[in-house]
């Protein structure tokens, strides 16, 4: 069986059905920002999350689209929210701070999440959430469940292949963010790290063309048009491409701190090690 399907069967039994929640646990919630509101699915009581950002509901970007048609969808705006009577309205620390700010003067309580920049950071979201859920003995177990699989994965790395990491814009992402902390999970060295880039930023396709990667990972473009993504057709990002390993991932495994992200690593382990077998 392969890792990416084994992390899937597990990722079925994060998405079960939590306990009862406690009697002080908030009973109508509301989450308005795309990376809890997929926490909140995995973590929440059966009848405890009311809804979920509209954002949940995009395949491209959510890892639980289909679970998210369970739910109302809202657009953060703090009208909609306050007419569903939330007990607890959950946000991430860059939703809309005018929505935030008008709920908490209307008396309604807020919970506001910080992203995750790495991967001990999805312990602590996991953790946070089962917190204010009042789902506490959910949450540990979704979290033994985590770091046994996070371990499993971690298996001996004999050969590191060199991969950038490049999307629209030329940005790229280093080892101290959750992406590239993907990357070295999967067994790969992230020339980010070698250009300079630790956080991440706008990587110049000169910096890109010196640092030769094995590998070129980038996201699947959006529909349409879009200048933002033109710079991965440009003749360099191409050159780099053809005759190597590319990879084009969603990014709806990557992006948020959920154990999802598990997902993302087995299947950047499977690339690596189809490129070390050539």
């Amino acid at each position: 069986m392969r890792v990416s399907r084994l992390v899937a069967l597990v990722l079925g039994m994060f998405c079960g059905i939590p306990g009862i929640a406690q009697a002080d646990a908030p009973a109508r919630v509301v989450s308005m920002n795309l990376c809890t509101d997929q926490l909140a699915m995995m973590i929440a009581a059966p009848g405890q999350l009311v809804s979920v950002s509209y954002l949940a509901f995009d395949p491209r970007g959510s890892a639980m689209a289909a679970e998210a048609t369970d739910y109302l969808p809202n657009r953060g705006l703090a009208e909609d929210i306050f007419l569903m009577q939330p007990d607890l309205v959950i946000a991430g620390s860059f939703s809309t701070r005018a929505t935030v700010e008008m709920l908490r003067r209307l008396g309604v309580p807020v919970a506001v999440f910080e992203p995750a920049y790495a991967l001990d950071d999805v312990r602590d979201r996991i953790m946070q959430m089962g917190d204010v859920l009042g789902q506490e003995d959910h949450a540990a177990r979704m979290i033994a469940d985590y770091d046994a699989q996070l371990d499993a994965l971690q298996t001996e790395v004999l050969e590191h292949p060199r991969a950038a990491l490049y999307y629209a814009n030329g940005y790229t992402s280093g080892d101290r963010t959750l992406a590239g902390q993907i990357l070295t999970a999967a067994g790969f060295a992230n020339v980010a790290a070698e250009a300079g880039f630790a956080d991440g930023g706008i990587m110049p396709l000169e910096v890109l063309a010196m640092t030769a990667p094995d590998a070129v990972i980038t996201a699947k473009p959006y529909p349409g048009a879009s200048r933002s993504e033109e710079i991965l057709d440009h003749p360099v990002v191409q050159s780099l491409r053809a005759g190597r390993a590319t990879g084009s991932f969603t990014d709806r495994d990557w992006v948020c701190g959920t154990p999802f992200v598990l997902r993302a690593i087995a299947d950047m382990a499977d690339l690596r090690k189809a490129m070390t077998a050539e």
